[in-house]
């Protein structure tokens, strides 16, 4: 709609453009398969992209270092929403809706206030909810076409669970990364102008640039305008690579340039805790509870949803009915067959929102209706136990760390042949 008020604003006022000179409506800065990204666009995620990095304090790179890295990601992201429509998926608006709510709530904000605050940062509503959509249908789309697709074997757990630094006194790490990514099936000379960039870039950090600044600039990886923060990973949780690679460092050292299929990377500790002794066996509570899920939707509001919920509590409460009869009856949860039977939970197995209400809850006692991303829930908690944390349950631990570190280096493989693969024309010099 900007563009469109810009046109016909140009339009109007064409006679005193004229007299005044050609005056520059929009252009097309890049092609990407069959879709254009404008300067408009690039220059709206530019600003914010600023916006960000000086509220983290890091130090921006020269302009056009910053459009062009915005430039690239902007490519990225498009590729992924392409595919996502290509085959189909989609964000329907009562996802989003909630969404949203959850960023509201999180800015302890009604949902009319928070829309104020963004208009008052000149953030137009339409264009964040599409942008909040997005970021919803790119973790679909990963999810999908990477994690999906992730296998685990019992071989490779058993391997895992062999190395005492995977299960006991886990150091953790928060990193930062800066990576060159490589294309894929490129040749010696192309490995070798990239491993010069990275030599160079290495050189940069050891003088004493600030390495948040060069990850901005030069990073290919997608959190490159954060300062190539990873964020917090215990070690069992990064890659191979890194992890072994870190072991030694202490905070603000850095890595010598890693090679892998990826491309190359520099790694940096920014903080780090923890340490190598031995932890004592795991003492975990654990909760056996039933739920009754009522999901909202177009038809079914919050308010419908809960009033259902306190009748169904009052008729339990009544003994007029049993949880297990009525959950069989009017939960929407897989668990329904069960009597609403969920077993024994561990700390963490479920959403926070749930988590919290059912640790404040007394065996046999029920919740009042819980509000989840999944909708609301009543709960029964009917015992509670402790105990060491199972075999079984270190093997489950294992393979997720086993997952998610596979995670990260599959999705970084899979959007450096989704780029590849594509037609993408670069316009951003065209005058």
């Amino acid at each position: 709609m900007k563009l469109i008020a810009t046109l016909i604003a140009a339009s109007l006022f064409a006679h005193a453009s004229l007299a005044a000179g050609p005056v520059e409506v929009d252009r097309i800065v890049a092609v990407v398969n069959s879709e254009v990204i404008t300067k408009s666009e690039l220059r709206q995620r530019v600003e914010q992209v600023t916006r960000q990095l000086n509220r983290q304090g890091t130090p921006l790179p020269p302009a056009e270092v910053l459009e062009r890295q915005v430039l690239e990601r902007q490519i990225v992201e498009r590729l992924q929403i392409q595919l996502a429509n290509e085959t189909s998926l989609r964000v329907d608006d009562i996802t989003l809706e909630r969404a949203l709510g959850r960023i509201a709530d999180n800015n302890k904000l009604s949902m009319t206030d928070f829309r104020k605050a963004l208009e008052r940062d000149g953030i137009a509503w339409e264009r964040f909810r599409e942008e909040v959509r997005n970021e919803i249908l790119l973790g679909r789309v990963r999810e999908r076409e990477v994690e999906s697709r992730i296998v685990v074997s019992d071989a490779e757990v058993s391997n895992f669970l062999s190395h005492p630094e995977n299960v006991v006194g886990q150091a953790e790490y928060n990193l930062a990364h800066i990576l060159f990514r490589a294309p894929e099936g490129a040749s010696p000379e192309q490995l070798a102008r990239l491993r010069a960039k990275a030599e160079d870039v290495a050189a940069r950090i050891a003088r004493g640039e600030a390495f948040d600044k060069l990850a901005a600039s030069y990073s290919d990886a997608p959190d490159a305008l954060s300062g190539g923060n990873i964020g917090w990973r215990s070690a069992e949780r990064l890659p191979g690579l890194f992890a072994e690679s870190v072991a030694k460092l202490r905070p603000g050292e850095v890595t010598p340039i890693l090679r892998s299929a990826a491309g190359f990377h520099i790694v940096k500790v920014l903080e780090r805790k923890g340490g190598s002794e031995a932890a004592p066996p795991a003492q975990v509570q654990q909760t056996h509870a039933r739920h009754i899920l009522i999901k909202t939707s177009e038809v079914v509001s919050d308010a419908d949803a809960r009033r259902r919920l306190t009748d169904l509590r009052e008729r339990v409460a009544q003994g007029g009915a049993s949880f297990a009869d009525l959950a069989r009856q009017h939960s929407a949860d897989i668990s329904a067959a069960k009597g609403g039977d969920l077993g024994w939970i561990y700390p963490g197995d479920t959403v926070p929102e749930f988590e919290q209400a059912m640790d404040a809850l007394k065996p046999g006692e029920l919740s009042q209706p819980v509000k989840s991303p999944f909708g609301w829930h009543l709960i029964l908690v009917e015992e509670r136990r402790v105990q060491d944390v199972s075999d079984e349950r270190k093997r489950a631990a294992a393979r997720n760390a086993l997952r998610e570190r596979k995670s990260d280096e599959a999705f970084q493989d899979w959007l450096r042949q989704l780029r590849d693969r594509a037609y993408v024309e670069y316009r951003l010099e065209d005058k």
